[in-house]
């Protein structure tokens, strides 16, 4: 079927297709995801794209959604070449892609209708509009009782239906579907498809293309392209496949047609029945129960697993498994109930019991930085094997798992099946004596999952491990000695499989457990509208281009504003932590140097000493200590900092100064601090100066002996406190640092989260996308200067004795400065760790060290001075500053101002340059 595809194009007779693809490939370093991929992708089908992980199916998905830059290869997607902007700008509005993973492109604390009227904001609809047709959607998803719930809070197969009403909020032309059900129950799958099913039977004009490793659902797609190691391996419908590889299931056939290296070794798993010993059971759970507030996720579950036997956990999602199993392991303690492990009570934190259990999470327990053997040589130090044991044992698993020819390669470079396998054996290097698998082989291919249940079936036979394992593979499921069937919190039937499906009279264990789950009421099918009304989008004619950008500006804008209020760490952290900062900066921050402590080695003790001493104890920058007693005391008191001066009169002092012979005093200064050593050298030589006048004027001399005097007299600040000055300072240090912060974690965190796709795949541009965002962090910025400012005035009492209006438009300015300086790091940071640190680095340095803050800029050079001009702290600073302290308007700070202002579009078109709107 490929040869026919690769035919048609070569030749020019193309079908209707809505995508074609010639000699497309694509990179990822040295791993090929698309090697010379050529395939058409046929108008008004549902087309699937079946392979496991690492097969190139989301590369070549989000290179027809426009996601991704194309790097080599010509792809055409509704009558254009994606590789012209304009062409993907046109068709984006009529393209929906919802990316792979549990509502990876929702926003986990906006409610379902929230995150579909976003969606419907993006695509520029108007409120009546989006209202009927959000209802309508809803309705026919079953989600519309669940309207005003966060989407974090819904089961796995709610996430994906709420997904779909999103891609589908603008009725679509071509909706693209990576793995939309990958780790979803089977009644969930179900409802999915029957929904795909209903809006295709509306809208016959509308194309699916749809990324899948389940191969039994890949049986109802219209036509199907089998992929492996970024080929196609054929191409056609599921019937045709089966044909051409000679097969009974599509599962076969795709077995059948992967290379001859990855199906030489295949042979069919085979369970041998288990011998059953009569010893005690492994595990007993007895009316286990765990709330997580009023929200109960185990209810009352009982049930048993025998030495050796593999039991099988299946669920909806949501439905408790994962948590009944790390209160199996300890990882989580029950509300109520009893659960015993090898006869004992489970928890208490006994490192014997964790020992005899090896657990493998759904995320697998590997570090992903260090190499396999490294991550077995850990494990294996971990748990406290002895040397000898060491030596013997790990070469035994890297032979059993086939893992020798991988040892050098890093954990998150492994292929899916691979790492799977690597899991395992950190499973199972101490030998534990019981297995938790928790879906241990989502999203691995047919025979990889084979290789696996192979080493769980030798493990359970020929070693007596027991296997608690849960899966949403209906034929793995079958392989378990009993499963059980778990639907919100509770333990529906357990039984063997065959039993199961005897006990329905099904056809399938798929059909058995949803006929479970449908008496238990969580199956029913929402009900659809026999004559739904038509279909209620806005279009964006008739508007102009800019109305349209600023709706989806708002979306953003609205969106993160949500966000941010239902997030009481990040609102506390802006607000609280501003002012916690502000009080700290503000009281324990000063450059005032007093209350210095001083100590006196007089060793004259005339009336000539005491009047020189006198002097010193009568200022109000000296707090006089116990008199020395030598001079190793007055080191040992330097030393230990219970002095920093120590004053030495030397021996005949009075005499010589009567007699006019020239004299010494001794000032020893603890110099650890240069800045205030400086300044306690002024203050004595000040000291100095007011006794030697005292002297002259009781002499009889007067100033008129003087030929000059110089009065220092400060014209602002007259009284030389650093409260005026660090109190403003400290306003321009804070507004730099927490907006640049929260504005930097926040578009990282759509990079983290995934959600950064849907500024990839709709039709918002870099500039709304980072202008709709920054928004409501200058609010929140504008909101903190408003705090700080009434902290200065009313808490330190220091006068705003300048322009209000000027300080406030200071402040606006300076705020879009500093959420585009977060904006600016943000665009080449990939995680919220590298933006807070960086953003937290990037500005607390500048601004105390270049920004005049501590030394005038005008007193740099070189390098200082170029940061410090480029620097925005810089020129609100001098606003601040001069507003609280010298009484100055916009006359005087409008240079400022306007040096502040450019750094507005100057860091937002930074950003766009580094901001990308496909991903590589």
């Amino acid at each position: 079927m490929a040869e026919r595809a690769s035919t048609e194009i070569l030749t020019g007779h193309w079908p209707d297709a809505v995508a074609r693809l010639e000699d497309v490939t694509h990179a990822y370093g040295k791993t090929l995801a698309a090697d010379k991929l050529t395939v058409t992708i046929e108008a008004r089908r549902l087309t699937g794209i079946i392979g496991p992980d690492g097969v190139g199916k989301s590369t070549l998905l989000g290179l027809i959604a426009g996601a991704r830059r194309i790097q080599h290869g010509r792809i055409d997607v509704l009558d254009g070449n994606m590789r012209d902007a304009d062409h993907r700008r046109r068709i984006c509005p009529r393209i929906a892609y919802m990316p792979q993973g549990l509502g990876k492109n929702l926003y986990p604390d906006l409610s379902v209708r929230e995150n579909i009227e976003f969606f419907g904001r993006l695509f520029g609809q108007g409120a009546k509009a989006r209202r009927e047709h959000i209802a309508n959607l809803l309705r026919r998803t079953g989600l519309a009782p669940f309207a005003d719930r966060p989407a974090r809070k819904l089961s796995g197969g709610m996430r994906q239906k709420l997904g779909l009403c999103c891609a589908l909020i603008h009725d679509p032309d071509l909706l693209i579907l990576d793995e939309p059900t990958t780790g979803v129950d089977p009644l969930s799958r179900r409802q999915f498809w029957r929904l795909i099913a209903d809006m295709r039977a509306r809208r016959p004009s509308m194309s699916v293309l749809v990324a899948t490793a389940y191969m039994e659902e890949a049986e109802q797609f219209d036509t199907l392209v089998a992929m492996n190691a970024g080929r196609v391996l054929a191409t056609g419908t599921p019937s045709e496949i089966k044909s051409t590889a000679r097969a009974n299931t599509l599962e076969d056939a795709f077995i059948a047609l992967l290379p001859a290296d990855r199906r030489r070794t295949y042979s069919p798993v085979i369970v041998p029945p288990r011998k059953a010993d009569g010893a005690e059971p492994v595990i007993v759970a007895h009316d286990l129960t765990r709330r997580f507030g009023d929200f109960v996720a185990v209810d009352a579950v009982n049930f048993s697993i025998e030495r050796g036997e593999i039991f099988g956990f299946v669920g909806s999602n949501g439905c408790g498994k994962t948590t009944t199993m790390k209160m199996l392991t300890g990882l989580l303690p029950a509300t109520s109930g009893v659960a015993t492990l090898f006869g004992l009570p489970v928890g208490g934190g006994r490192m014997r019991d964790r020992r005899r259990v090896g657990y493998m999470s759904q995320s697998f327990s590997l570090y992903t930085e260090l190499t396999v053997r490294q991550n077995l040589d850990l494990h294996a130090r971990l748990f406290h094997l002895s040397a000898e044991k060491f030596r013997t044992r790990i070469p035994q698993l890297i032979a059993r798992f086939g893992l020798s020819d991988y040892l050098s390669q890093r954990a998150s470079d492994l292929p899916l099946g691979i790492r799977q396998r690597l899991s395992l054996c950190v499973a199972v290097v101490h030998e534990p004596e019981m297995l938790i698998l928790d879906e241990p082989t989502s999203g691995v291919d047919p025979i990889a999952r084979d290789e696996f249940w192979r080493l769980l079936i030798e493990l359970s036979r020929k070693e007596g491990v027991t296997i608690f394992v849960s899966t949403h593979f209906m034929n793995e499921a079958a392989r378990c000695d009993r499963i059980a069937l778990m639907d919100s919190g509770r333990v529906l039937a357990i039984d063997t499989p065959t039993a199961l499906i005897r006990s329905r009279r099904a056809a399938t264990l798929e059909d058995a457990f949803v006929g479970y789950l449908e008496d238990a009421g969580g199956g029913k099918t929402p009900e659809v509208d026999a004559d739904p009304p038509e279909q209620a989008i806005a279009t964006t004619a008739g508007r102009s281009d800019l109305q349209t950008g600023m709706r989806r500006l708002w979306a953003y804008a609205v969106r993160e504003a949500l966000e941010l209020v239902r997030d009481p760490v990040r609102l506390g952290f802006a607000f609280f932590g501003t002012a916690l900062l502000m009080v700290i900066f503000g009281v324990g921050i000063t450059t005032d140097v007093d209350n210095l402590s001083f100590a006196v080695l007089d060793q004259d003790r005339t009336l000539e000493s005491r009047t020189y001493l006198a002097e010193l104890r009568g200022s109000r920058y000296f707090i006089e200590k116990p008199e020395v007693v030598d001079y190793r005391d007055a080191e040992s008191r330097l030393a230990a900092g219970k002095a920093q001066v120590i004053v030495e009169i030397p021996p005949h002092f009075g005499r010589d100064l009567r007699k006019g012979v020239p004299t010494e005093i001794g000032a020893w200064i603890d110099g650890a601090m240069p800045f205030r050593a400086a300044t306690i050298r002024g203050y004595m030589q000040g000291v100095h100066q007011q006794y030697l006048r005292d002297l002259a004027v009781a002499a009889g001399q007067d100033g008129a002996a003087v030929p000059a005097t110089i009065e220092t007299r400060f014209r602002y600040n007259q009284d030389f406190d650093s409260i005026y000055a660090m109190v403003p300072s400290t306003i321009a240090l804070l507004l730099i640092l927490i907006p640049a912060i929260l504005m930097a974690t926040a578009v990282v965190r759509e990079k983290e989260l995934g959600s950064i796709t849907n500024l990839y795949v709709t039709p918002v541009t870099r500039l709304e996308f980072l202008v709709g965002k920054q928004l409501p962090y200058i609010a929140i910025g504008m909101a903190n200067f408003a705090l700080l400012l009434a902290m200065a005035v009313f808490l330190f009492d220091v006068p705003l004795r300048g322009s209000l209006p000027a300080l406030t438009l200071g402040a606006l300015a300076y705020v879009s400065a500093t959420t585009g300086y977060g904006m600016f790091i943000s665009s080449f940071a990939n995680t919220q760790i590298a933006a807070l640190f960086g953003t937290a680095i990037l500005t607390f340095m500048p601004a105390t060290l270049f920004s005049g803050m501590l030394t005038p800029v005008s007193a740099l050079a070189g390098a200082a001075r170029i940061i410090g001009d480029a620097f925005p702290m810089t020129y609100f600073l001098r606003i601040s500053v001069g507003t609280f302290t010298k009484g100055l308007g916009f006359r005087e700070l409008g240079p400022s101002l306007l040096w502040l202002s450019l750094f507005i579009p100057a860091l937002v078109a930074l950003s766009l340059l580094l901001l990308r709107k496909q991903e590589r």
